[in-house]
């Protein structure tokens, strides 16, 4: 049936629609985009449409598309970073739709930096050209949501519902997904949501550590209610932890960005001696993992609670000019990054795993696709290469709607004799529960620390409750996904990529392959 634009989701028990995307981020946007060409879509979001993962992403996106450059060469250093585990014809796929999807973008209206006419491309880590196009210096994720989001806003097809969270799938007899349960955040009412096939968009899982730079959605819904549903998912216990996350007291956990380190800016430790050259050739533009640890050890070898980025070399005017968001909202904090360094600290990033995809987007499941960080195409391997993930979201999102106009519905009705599910929430406060994965789970890990917390997630126990709140909803969803982060990187006896292991340091070619679990084979 249509959905109208003036139409609200408390006003009917029951919605049906050709397509759902759950998530409105870059993913989602794209995929509804192409989705309105073959029905009505409904675009859900847990909280407003500003607030996602995509808004906050301020490195920008890669693509070879300067003059010294080369899709090879894109190509190759997406392979070195993901250190053994990408899948390749992944990564064939998205460097090689990136111009395309780039100057697609520019036609729907984004604003890319640029000098006169042409086109402005930064360094990034682990990038061996100027590929990494910015908007308004470190608002790109901002820049290309708000242009995606201009574009289906166009589109009669598309309707938007906001503050209405996803609880879980709905699938049939047979194990196919037929649409999903939601949540009215301001009445607490559930509905249902039917349809031909379901995306999940949902983003990152960054909320289950104490220290992220995500945003407070990020909870890990998609891949937990995938797993609920019976999808398949992988390497769930590669997580990048972002190297510079502002660490001051009284301050959000802001990312900053590594464009500054491709701009000059260098670590110090407490004593003001810049120490990457210790750990990596490429010394502050190494890969993130390399830096992540660096930093982790200077910290201990220096007893300090952080280290110092220092890029008071470049002066305020340019940095202000460079990196708008990023100096002002420091400047807000009392720090001038052009006068002094900034006191950072690792802080969960972004996930390399999630649902495990085909590179059109299908999951395990009929009926059920995902694209974006939620998603495991392998595209990024052990360790995402940075400004790859914005790229992700535009081109899987544009091929998973584009596969996803061909899904024939299957049977919607459920069985009329299936009980109403019990709501269970897990009795551990989410601080606690948060605190447990960045101890034992976080950026350095053992065989002890991962079976205790494995064990103490495994133990909490689950109240039922009459109906789900966000909160439960959240919690709940943070458990699974903790659970899953701990049992793979427990299995994955070596040390790769975001993945490092102390008493398994080295590489071992055995695990040089997806952590692929799926729940009828995996406890938890």
């Amino acid at each position: 049936m249509p959905i109208h634009r003036d139409s609200l989701l408390k006003s009917i028990l029951a919605i049906d629609c050709d397509f759902l995307v759950i998530g409105a981020g870059v993913a989602g946007m794209r995929a509804a985009i192409e989705l309105a060409q073959a029905g009505s879509v409904l675009v859900i979001a847990k909280d407003s449409l500003r607030e996602s993962s995509s808004e906050y992403a301020q490195g920008g996106i890669a693509a070879a598309l300067n003059d010294d450059d080369r899709i090879e060469l894109h190509e190759q250093d997406t392979l070195y970073a993901g250190d053994g585990l990408c899948n390749v014809a992944a990564v064939h796929t998205l460097v090689q739709e990136a111009p395309a999807a780039i100057h697609e973008l520019i036609e729907y209206g984004a604003e890319f930096d640029r000098i006169g006419s042409k086109l402005v491309f930064a360094r990034e880590g682990a990038h061996s050209r100027n590929r990494v196009l910015h908007a308004h210096g470190d608002s790109t994720g901002q820049e290309i949501a708000r242009a995606l989001y201009h574009k289906a806003s166009t589109i009669p097809a598309i309707h938007f519902e906001t503050y209405s969270a996803v609880v879980d799938l709905l699938t049939n007899d047979a194990g196919a997904v037929i649409g999903a349960v939601a949540l009215e955040e301001s009445t607490g009412e559930l509905h249902d949501i039917h349809a031909r096939a379901v995306l999940l968009a949902t983003g990152g899982l960054g909320c289950v550590y104490t220290e992220t730079t995500n945003p407070a959605v990020a909870t890990g819904d998609g891949v937990a209610m995938a797993w609920r549903a019976g999808a398949q998912v992988a390497d769930m216990e590669f997580v990048q932890f972002h190297p510079t996350a502002l660490h001051l007291e009284g301050a959000p956990r802001f990312l900053l960005s590594e464009a500054l380190r491709g701009e000059g800016a260098v670590l110090r430790n407490r004593i003001g001696e810049a120490f990457m050259e210790r750990y990596h050739e490429m010394r502050d533009l190494a890969p993130r993992d390399v830096v992540s640890r660096a930093i982790v050890a200077e910290m201990a070898r220096t007893d300090s609670p952080h280290v110092w980025l220092d890029l008071t070399a470049r002066g305020s005017a340019f940095i202000h000019e460079r990196f708008p968001r990023i100096f002002e909202t420091c400047l807000a904090y009392g720090l001038d990054l052009g006068k002094e360094s900034a006191p950072v600290h690792p802080a969960a990033h972004y996930a390399m795993g999630g649902v495990h995809t085909d590179l059109n987007g299908r999951t395990s499941l009929p009926g059920l696709y995902a694209a974006g960080e939620v998603a495991c195409t392998g595209v990024h391997g052990a360790n995402r290469l940075a400004s790859n993930s914005l790229l992700e979201g535009l081109v899987f999102g544009a091929r998973a709607g584009r596969e996803m106009r061909n899904c024939v519905a299957a049977t919607a009705s459920r069985n009329p004799d299936k009980p109403e599910p019990t709501w269970l929430v897990p009795d551990m406060p989410i601080a606690q529960l948060r605190e447990l994965m960045w101890k034992n789970c976080g950026i350095v890990r053992n065989r002890e620390g991962l079976q205790a917390a494995l064990d103490a997630m495994d133990r909490t126990p689950m109240l039922p409750a009459e109906r789900p709140t966000l909160a439960a909803i959240e919690l709940r969803n943070i458990l699974q996904a903790g659970k899953l982060i701990a049992a793979c990187a427990l299995w994955r006896e070596e040390s790769r990529g975001a993945h490092y292991r102390t008493d398994f340091p080295e590489k071992n070619e055995a695990f040089a392959h997806d952590s692929l679990r799926t729940k009828s084979l995996t406890a938890g």
